[in-house]
């Protein structure tokens, strides 16, 4: 099995934080070509349209549900080797690796959508509800500007685990190789990953290795939010209201937005399929505005700092190690 030094992956690491930080997702090179994720997209799409037909049992949905999972992850075990393989290429070659390894990270992106909200909500409520569509699965049109700032923070909340930290996890801790099937799992659980007539059993296999992906990076990501903005002192209550939320996951990246922020988070909300009944989560406000989204990108950014401060460090005791 190839394996990748640690410091070229610690290399690889940093360089794809900073360029993702730096360049996020520029329009001028995905209007000429598709983006990673979007081309995963897309073989979800065809696999599902080979395997789901009307009328299957659910044991044989389940299987197909399988049999997707599989015939996602062995493309991106491949890909996942070759950026491996280039790792072992030097410094020129983990610093190329860490460039492709970018597209797969959504630091800016996320903060430039979430931040988007914030400039809609000072120009009108509608401005604001446009903006959040982007953001969120919910009715825009059913949310007070209060309701459009927590979807808003709640986004920032959630997707920084899903679109950062976690990716980060399995890159740090498998290589590329750990890297690519993360988000090859977390985006299949976000196409078929539904409990819906159409997904529950076909998207079954999708969303509980989604599950079991972001069990830990989702942890670990709540309690480096809390503590880097200040909110050691609420951590014996952050479990507590990270059970609040319906996901086993989502809920601990939320809960320390809403404690170390003041605020409340989640509640009754309603989607396209009706009102989902929530408990709120933190122990604050939920009179939320723009301001309360700039707060919640700002808390990213600081995330964002003390992951590259980390992952630097780590790489100058390796390189120190091996003088």
């Amino acid at each position: 099995m190839l394996i990748a030094p640690p410091d070229a992956v610690l290399l690889a690491v940093l360089t794809a934080l900073v360029v993702d930080a730096l360049a996020g997702e520029p329009g001028w090179l995905y209007r000429r070509m598709p983006h990673p994720v979007v081309l995963l997209g897309r073989l979800i799409a065809a696999l599902e349209a080979r395997l789901w037909r009307e009328g299957q049992s659910p044991d044989v949905r389940r299987a197909r549900g399988r049999q997707l999972v599989a015939a996602v992850l062995a493309p991106s075990a491949v890909l996942g080797g070759l950026l491996t393989l280039l790792l072992t290429q030097g410094v020129v070659g983990a610093l190329m690796a860490g460039v492709l390894a970018s597209t797969l990270l959504a630091q800016r992106s996320l903060v430039d959508h979430v931040g988007a909200v914030a400039d809609g909500l000072e120009q009108g409520l509608d401005e604001g509800r446009r903006a959040v569509s982007l953001v969120v699965g919910r009715d825009p049109e059913a949310l007070d500007a209060a309701g459009v700032a927590r979807a808003a923070v709640e986004s920032a909340a959630e997707n920084v685990s899903d679109g950062v930290t976690a990716p980060l996890f399995w890159f740090l801790l498998l290589g590329p190789l750990g890297l690519v099937a993360y988000k090859a799992v977390n985006t299949m659980d976000s196409m078929v990953g539904y409990r819906s007539e159409r997904y529950l059993d076909f998207g079954r296999a999708a969303a509980r290795l989604d599950d079991r992906a972001n069990w830990l990076p989702a942890r670990l990501t709540g309690l480096l939010l809390l503590v880097v903005m200040g909110g050691a002192p609420r951590l014996p209550l952050l479990a507590r209201e990270a059970l609040k939320h319906r996901s086993p996951n989502a809920g601990w990246p939320e809960a320390a937005m809403a404690l170390s922020l003041n605020l409340r988070l989640a509640g009754p909300r309603l989607y396209p399929s009706g009102i989902v009944d929530d408990d709120w989560i933190g122990q604050g406000r939920t009179d939320l505005d723009a301001t309360d989204i700039r707060r919640a990108t700002s808390a990213l950014w600081r995330l964002w700092a003390v992951v590259v401060t980390m992952v630097t460090a780590a790489l100058a005791a390796v390189v120190v190690s091996a003088v």
